[in-house]
């Protein structure tokens, strides 16, 4: 175990070459043989860079172990005391110090061995190394690769890599959309490599068919990124046959597909689709938000709020400490809240839901052209068995080691049911306990509110008694805002250790049960307060005389007279904001800044030393600093609470698809930076989709319909409004509405010790108060109990859900059916390529026929005949006589 700690750390660490922008003249020969990716005789590419550690010599360490600190001492000591002991034994060294030196030595050649020898595999496997030891960084050494033509053209045919062919087609150029002609400036201004309107066709690499291929420039015929997946694949299946063990590796960065694989091209492709549809959902949500500015003047129930002259008295928000209230203190919030909360919030509600099915249906139409596009449209992701990720554990004699993407496998047992059970039972657990903590931690940010409220009511400050409720509001916000941010980094980690335990067979199998693991407790992290505040906040809090109370003293919250909508508002603006310039910009920016200048700090070389350092080191020995790529699954999920935040409670905050657009338009940009000058170069992965994402995206859009629907119906006012409007107001209009909205109670029901300290606080005395609520007078028969009105509101919220849910669900089915998956044009063409493709092998096959008539021909002229040579007679059957 001792050894094999310190060969854990003391492993290689493999690092991916970045390539410099220009390679090659026009002439084709190198631009910069001293400095660019080729070895030192400027000729051959450099196709995957290995860094190692280099050793100390042996005299060195044993110096420097011998005479270190508190090992010397400690040795000194033992040498003291057993001469003392044993004075006529005169041992000449420690055993225990010798027996460490002895292993250390051995760990240090058998470390060197193994990488010996697996330089020597690599070699048999035909690839060309050159080591370099005297770089720039201390005690690092690097192994650079070259795959020659024959290696390349190899494992092409073993990967089954299409390949361009002497064959152009020139495909139909699509229409683009409105869209595209609008977002056109926004996207960079990058030269295309060929034509648009030109793409060769592909097929499966082959030797023996090799004259079918465009070979016209074979450095260009595979490209660095074919060239580093080729070295890739050979890396992974090498085997030290002493060791034992397979190397398994994972690296990343990303942007061109070309460059950095079609797995990242396609994360680019789904991120700008997504802020493309966001345009529009954008400008409406503008549009509403306007009308809401436009009609708050004209709103009835505001109107009537505002009024000093109805001298509405409300019933305290808070025992004892708080004092009755007038209702036109809430002028304020009744007229924000009418921003929010009006006719056009439904309509947007219904146009976000088919905004979400037309941006998944566009997105599929998209991903098929561009599998068409890149020539994935016959590709089949192959499962690769994934080493067991585990701590280092024995099995019987077997031992699995993982470092960082190192996976070492002795030999790959198969786990049954039984196996992994106890894994499964310890994600199910841990994954309980982490919900449950969520909610734990959102009633502790109740609890928070509940007792701010109080202690600023019992202020003496008129500052801090001014405006409370705003206080409460946004201080709780910004609070939730810093425990989803700490709770998003500890919730990642632990789901990636859960996954580790379950041991999934495949690398396919690992990504989506951590991708389902992350998005269950990272969603659940971020909405949970949302939630609450939508549907639960003032709804379990009773009446005056009667309150809820938990933990005790303390008496669950109520929403404001205008509902809890903008409340919700504020929550989600602050969250979304927070998330995206913290979380996803300032991150992503701040930290490698601060990274580079610690060290900077740490380094004792000034700014000009560093600079001419920077300028004489090799790109890998640059690239070594760079941060390792953990997948772009961070990129998705924060993307993807985004979408949950802008579709499913869009009907409180119509601005949500202008603030995630603003932000995405960052973001694009902010990713291509950080993949491009930030992150090693990732093995370039072939993708025809963007996986599980798009499941969960799916599902989002269908949950997004019921939200919304119980946010509009159970949330805002609009059901009770339409409701009086059309049941109980006299003249049908909104007049009266906000009286009828209200109950009375008679002060003398107050529970003893809860009743106001300053009854007097307006200046006159109360004897009924109101509260929102539909509930009985205390003159009637049956005093505090729920009216009918409150019955027949209820009845209404429940069918408006329904009749919501089912008529925007069968919207957009209808969307779905209506809009194809694969484009005409791209279905056109797929069908001419094969067409084209058998016409291709149909002529191979007649010259090859043509060939061999031509060589047998020129056989038989070739042949010596004489006049006197008797043709070839032929062969005579029996013939049979009948009898």
């Amino acid at each position: 175990q001792h050894i094999f700690k310190h060969m854990i750390h003391m492993i290689l660490l493999f690092v991916f070459l970045q390539p410099m922008k220009k390679l090659y003249l026009d002439d084709g020969s190198s631009l910069h043989p001293h400095l660019g990716p080729y070895f030192s005789d400027g000729q051959r590419r450099v196709d995957y860079v290995l860094a190692y550690e280099i050793e100390k010599p042996s005299s060195i360490r044993h110096r420097s172990s011998r005479f270190s600190g508190n090992k010397f001492i400690q040795r000194l000591r033992r040498s003291f005391n057993r001469s003392s002991s044993r004075a006529a034994l005169h041992p000449k060294a420690d055993p225990e110090i010798a027996a460490q030196e002895q292993r250390t030595d051995y760990h240090e050649d058998d470390k060197r061995f193994r990488r010996e020898e697996f330089e020597e595999n690599l070699l048999e496997m035909g690839l060309e190394l050159e080591k370099d030891e005297r770089s720039k960084i201390p005690e690092m050494g690097f192994v650079k690769i070259h795959a020659p033509w024959n290696v390349l053209c190899r494992e092409a045919e073993f990967m089954k890599l299409k390949m361009p062919t002497k064959k152009v087609l020139n495909p139909s150029t699509h229409h683009q959309f409105f869209i595209h002609k609008v977002t056109a400036p926004l996207h960079p201004k990058i030269e295309p490599s060929r034509p648009q309107n030109v793409k060769s066709l592909c097929h499966p690499f082959s030797r023996e068919k090799q004259h079918l291929f465009d070979l016209s420039d074979r450095d260009r015929f595979f490209d660095s990124k074919t060239r580093s997946s080729i070295v890739y694949q050979i890396l992974k299946r090498t085997r030290c046959t002493k060791a034992k063990y397979s190397m398994a590796l994972t690296f990343a960065v990303s942007s061109n597909r070309k460059y950095f694989g079609e797995k990242i091209g396609l994360y680019f492709a789904w991120l700008g689709v997504y802020t493309q549809m966001l345009i529009p959902a954008a400008i409406i949500g503008v549009i509403v938000f306007l009308y809401g500015c436009a009609t708050v003047d004209d709103n009835i129930p505001s109107m009537e709020i505002c009024d000093p002259r109805n001298n509405i008295t409300m019933c305290p928000l808070c025992d004892h400490a708080c004092s009755y209230w007038e209702l036109v203190t809430a002028c304020g919030t009744a007229r924000a809240s009418h921003l929010f909360d009006n006719a056009a919030t439904v309509i947007f509600s219904i146009f976000m839901a088919l905004w979400a099915v037309l941006f998944m249906e566009h997105w599929k139409r998209r991903q098929m052209r561009l599998n068409y596009t890149w020539d994935l449209t016959g590709f089949g992701e192959e499962e690769q068995v994934r080493h067991h990720n585990q701590r280092c554990c024995y099995i019987s004699d077997l031992l699995f080691i993982s470092f960082f993407h190192f996976h070492f496998m002795c030999l790959c047992v198969k786990l049954t049911c039984t196996d992994r059970m106890p894994a499964y039972l310890t994600t199910m657990v841990t994954m309980c306990f982490l919900i449950v903590l969520t909610f734990a931690i959102v009633f502790g940010v109740i609890l928070y509110r509940i007792s701010i409220k109080a202690a600023l009511h019992m202020s003496n400050y008129p500052a801090a008694r001014s405006n409370i409720r705003a206080t409460v509001k946004t201080t709780a916000a910004i609070i939730n805002l810093i425990i989803i941010i700490i709770l998003d980094e500890i919730y990642g980690s632990i789901a990636r250790w859960l996954t580790t335990l379950e041991v999934p067979k495949t690398d396919k199998s690992f990504e989506e049960r951590l991708i389902f693991k992350a998005f269950i407790l990272k969603f659940a992290n971020a909405f949970t307060p949302i939630v609450y505040l939508a549907f639960f906040r003032g709804r379990l809090v009773g009446r005056p005389g009667k309150y809820l109370y938990v933990v005790g003293s303390y008496r669950m919250e109520e929403c404001a007279h205008a509902g809890c909508l903008m409340e919700l508002c504020i929550q989600l603006c602050i969250t979304m904001l927070g998330k995206q310039l913290i979380q996803n910009n300032l991150f992503e920016i701040g930290i490698p800044k601060l990274k580079k200048l610690l060290r900077r700090r740490k380094s004792d070389l000034d700014s000009k030393q560093e600079e001419e350092l920077n300028r004489t080191m090799q790109r890998y020995e640059k690239d070594h600093f760079l941060g390792p790529f953990v997948g772009l699954s961070p990129e998705y999920m924060e993307m993807i609470i985004q979408f949950g935040m802008v579709t499913l409670f869009v009907a409180s905050f119509p601005l949500a698809p202008l603030f995630a657009l603003l932000n995405n338009i960052i973001e694009i940009r902010l990713d291509a930076k950080k993949f491009v000058t930030e992150l090693r170069r990732p093995i370039a992965v072939k993708a025809k989709d963007i996986g599980i994402w798009y499941n969960i995206l799916r599902g989002l859009s269908k949950v997004a319909v019921i939200v919304n629907a119980f946010v509009i119906s159970f949330t805002s006012d609009f059901i009770p409004r339409l409701v009086y409007q059309h049941m109980f107001s006299p003249d049908g209009t909104l007049h009266g509405f906000v009286n009828h909205s209200l109950s009375y109670f008679n002060v003398t029901d107050f529970q003893p010790g809860t009743e106001p300290v300053e009854p007097m606080h307006l200046g006159y005395k109360v004897e009924i108060c109101r509260y929102k609520d539909y509930r009985e007078p205390p003159w009637s028969s049956t005093p505090y109990q729920l009216s009918k009105d409150f019955w027949a509101i209820l009845a209404a919220r429940l069918a408006f859900v329904i009749v919501f849910q089912n008529v925007v669900m069968l919207m957009s089915d209808f969307v779905d059916w209506l809009i194809p998956d694969i484009p005409k044009d791209i279905s056109v063409q797929m069908h001419k390529e094969k067409i084209l493709m058998v016409e291709v092998f149909m002529k191979e096959e007649q010259g090859k026929r043509l060939a061999a008539q031509d060589n047998q021909n020129q056989d038989k002229c070739a042949s010596p005949s004489s006049d006197n040579q008797s043709p070839p007679q032929p062969r005579s059957r029996p013939i049979s006589h009948a009898n």
